[in-house]
């Protein structure tokens, strides 16, 4: 009697583990406190490819994620975004990278033919393999650093390739917080003097970039770049 009460406690324990860590669900708590998926794990319904209608065929769903395949057609490519604008908020998501890959969470896009890219309104969290993609040469460019502004390898420690990292990136009132795997990443203001010191020794000092971080709201974006990456579980919360 004892075994089977003891076998039953563990199966109670480990199903409700497997219900709260189902991938791209909410549960109740989180729906209650405002949270809404960004994925349904079944479709890429709620994005599209950037200055476009529908998404590009190198965007997939496999397995409960959404996944960019770069072997597909060039012209299936390009960075997708969400269908809305957000501007306050806390953005949750799960991502992984192949081995030597390269990827990006770019936001407050402004979303408009003159801008031909995302990158030219939106700054980046970035999405990297640290050991062997060609872009770690910097080291505001690893993982979870605010991309080639801020950010070093004591604050950027992605999972292994082909495992999941967790990201939280956190926007109010203009006020970034990054978090990458539990660990803040980048905390600071869109627009303080400290932020523009950061732009003015970056690339985004350039003419071409005359427009980026101006307005702290926009559209997201899952950035198309070398190698295939993997997002799940992206959530957000409105603050």
């Amino acid at each position: 009697m004892k075994k089977a009460l003891f076998i039953f406690f563990l199966f109670t324990i480990f199903y409700n583990v497997s219900i709260a860590q189902k991938p791209n669900t909410l549960t109740k708590k989180e729906v209650k406190k405002g949270w809404k998926l960004l994925f349904d794990g079944k479709t890429t319904n709620g994005w599209h490819t950037y200055l476009r209608d529908t998404v590009g065929s190198k965007w997939t769903v496999q397995d409960g994620a959404i996944v960019f395949d770069p072997s597909k057609p060039r012209n299936g490519g390009g960075d997708i975004v969400t269908n809305e604008e957000y501007e306050n908020y806390e953005l949750n998501l799960e991502w992984k990278i192949s081995k030597g890959g390269n990827s990006g969470i770019i936001f407050d896009i402004q979303e408009q033919p003159k801008y031909r890219a995302t990158y030219l309104t939106g700054p980046e969290m970035q999405v990297l393999d640290n050991i062997d993609a060609d872009d770690n040469k910097k080291e505001n460019h690893l993982a979870g650093c605010l991309y080639d502004m801020s950010g070093d390898a004591t604050v950027s420690k992605p999972k292994p390739v082909g495992e999941w990292n967790q990201v939280r990136l956190i926007q109010n009132k203009g006020h970034l917080t990054f978090y990458l795997n539990g660990i803040k990443t980048f905390d600071g203001q869109i627009g303080s003097e400290a932020w523009n010191k950061l732009v003015e020794n970056s690339k985004f000092k350039d003419r071409a970039f005359a427009n980026f971080a101006k307005v702290a709201k926009g559209k997201i974006a899952l950035q198309e770049h070398p190698g295939s990456s993997q997002w799940r579980n992206i959530k957000i919360k409105t603050l």
